[in-house]
Order: C-alpha cells, then sequence, then structure tokens
C-alpha cells in the first residue's frame, strides 16, 4: 500500500467512515466503504480526491447486498466504442460526429438534440454499413461477458439500455447475454438510413424509468436482500446511476463519476464483481 494511499484510508476512519482496501493483480485499488457516514458524498470524496490515485471504488451503507437486477449502458461501458462514431467513419464523417457524442456525454448538450442532429448526418448511408460496422469495429469490453454471465448465474435479471440503437444492441446484446434490450432504432428506407429515427428516444429519464420499473416489477429491495446495480461513462447514465443502490461509474466522464456510488477508475468490467465481494472463484466465465 502506497504511504499516500495509506494516509486517505487513515482520515477516513478518522472521520468515522473506515474502508476495507485490496489490491487487485491488476495493480487497481479497491476500496470499499461500508459506513452510515459514506452518505456525506461531498466529505467523503474529498478526502479521497486530495490523496487517492485512480482506484476502483464502491460506497455503501451496508455491505454489499447480491444484485437482483442488472441495467448498463452500452457504448463505451459494455462495448468499447461509441457505436455512432464508428458507423460515421463508413460516412467519412467520424470526427464531426464524435465532436458531437463527446459533448454530449460530457453534458455540455441536450442528448435527444444531439442525437437526432448526428444521425440525421447519416442520411443515405447504405444500410450494409451497420453489419459491416458490428463486424469490423464493435467489441465488448474486457470483463463484459464474465460480468454478466456471473450475475445472471447469481439470478440477476439482465438489461441492456442504451441511447444508442437496436441495429448495435440487439446483436451486442445477444453476444453478451443480456436478457432484455431498451434502445433507440435507425430509421431505414429502401436500404438506405433516411437520416431519421423510429418511435420515441431512449433518454437519460427513460433509463432511470427502465430501472425503476423492473425492480419494482421483480419485486426486489432490503427485504428480498438483492440489490439493484448500473453501470454507465457518460452524462445520460446520471439519473441511472442516482437511482440504483449500486451505480457504478465505469471508465466514465467527470460529471458521470462524481454523480456514482462507486467507479473503476483502472480495473475492468470483472471489478464490479470484486467490489460487490462476489468470490472469483464463484465467477462463470464465457
Amino acid at each position: 500500500m502506497s504511504a499516500s494511499l495509506g494516509t486517505v484510508l487513515d482520515a477516513l476512519a478518522v472521520q468515522g467512515m473506515p474502508a476495507v482496501h485490496s489490491r487487485h493483480a491488476s495493480g487497481a485499488d479497491q476500496i470499499v466503504c461500508a459506513s452510515a457516514d459514506a452518505r456525506d458524498w461531498s466529505r467523503f470524496r474529498a478526502t479521497l480526491e486530495a490523496g487517492l490515485p485512480p482506484a476502483d471504488v464502491l460506497i455503501a451503507d451496508h455491505e454489499p447486498l447480491l444484485p437482483g437486477l442488472f441495467v448498463s449502458d452500452m457504448d463505451s461501458t459494455m462495448i468499447g466504442q461509441e457505436c455512432i462514431d464508428e458507423l460515421a467513419d463508413f460516412a467519412g464523417l467520424k470526427p464531426q460526429i464524435a465532436a458531437i457524442t463527446e459533448r454530449a456525454m460530457q453534458g455540455e448538450l441536450d442528448f435527444e438534440a444531439a442525437l437526432r442532429e448526428r444521425v440525421r448526418l447519416l442520411a443515405g448511408l447504405d444500410e450494409g454499413a451497420i453489419a459491416q460496422c458490428l463486424t469490423e469495429r464493435i467489441r465488448p469490453m474486457p470483463g463484459a461477458k464474465t460480468l454478466v454471465a456471473t450475475l445472471k448465474a447469481k439470478g440477476c435479471h439482465t438489461v441492456l439500455v442504451t441511447g444508442g440503437f437496436h441495429q448495435f444492441a440487439d446483436p451486442v446484446a445477444a453476444e453478451l447475454g443480456f436478457e432484455r434490450v431498451v434502445a433507440n432504432r435507425l430509421e431505414v428506407q429502401g436500404g438506405a438510413l433516411t437520416g431519421g429515427l423510429v418511435g420515441g428516444i431512449v433518454d437519460s429519464s427513460v433509463k432511470r424509468a427502465t430501472l425503476e420499473h423492473e425492480f419494482a416489477r421483480l419485486g426486489l429491495g432490503r427485504a428480498s436482500r438483492r440489490a439493484s446495480l448500473a453501470t454507465g461513462d457518460g452524462a445520460n447514465d446520471i439519473p441511472m446511476i442516482e437511482a440504483a443502490c449500486y451505480g457504478v461509474a465505469y471508465h466514465a466522464k467527470p460529471k458521470a463519476r462524481t454523480a456514482a456510488h462507486g467507479w473503476i477508475d483502472r480495473g475492468d468490467l470483472t471489478d464490479v464483481l470484486r467490489l460487490l465481494g462476489i468470490a472469483e472463484r464463484a465467477w462463470t466465465v464465457r
């Protein structure tokens, strides 16, 4: 343990927020704070940020419960890419569209307006570019399959909810093992993208509503000893992250990280399992 990390842990203990620290072989520091005072986000965070290097952290006011519901963002969370940016490359527009995506994920632009603007720029792109993009560009994040498979093996219901598109999310969900998909849909006519969308927009409010609806439908909560887990990386994930029992920001934008109950700065998605206290011998690897 580094001197700076030891100092941070000592400071937390003095403030009534004792934390348990471990270090994985990946080099990621994992810190779980299980104290009622951990709800004082500003004080806890100020202590961490004052001397803590990038780490993997979970803040909870009780020992972690096993998730009965897992809801996750897709782009830059379950997969390593932003699908619309990669698709834009086939239209020769990646720099222009990626710049809009980045600002939207940072919370600098209205999500729906930014989404419609980017989709409009893709008008006329051959529909075949979607399948080609999926095959050549889209890859799961390290640990994604193990995370989903392990949670499902423990009776957790899994939902992929994204501001991206069914044309990408459906095959990604099938590959990773998600049981339900909530996404937008690109409109296609005559074998080409029209520049429009079909149906309503999946935005931050829909992401949160999906988590809350599924949690209630499954009858979860403290009485069941099962919790809700959400992962995401961008500003449009914040309401979902805040609503979850365990909202974990994964290599996230600053606003999403600040809103989360936990964050992974260094490890891969299997560190979510470690932070929840699920021993590696119990993992289901696919």
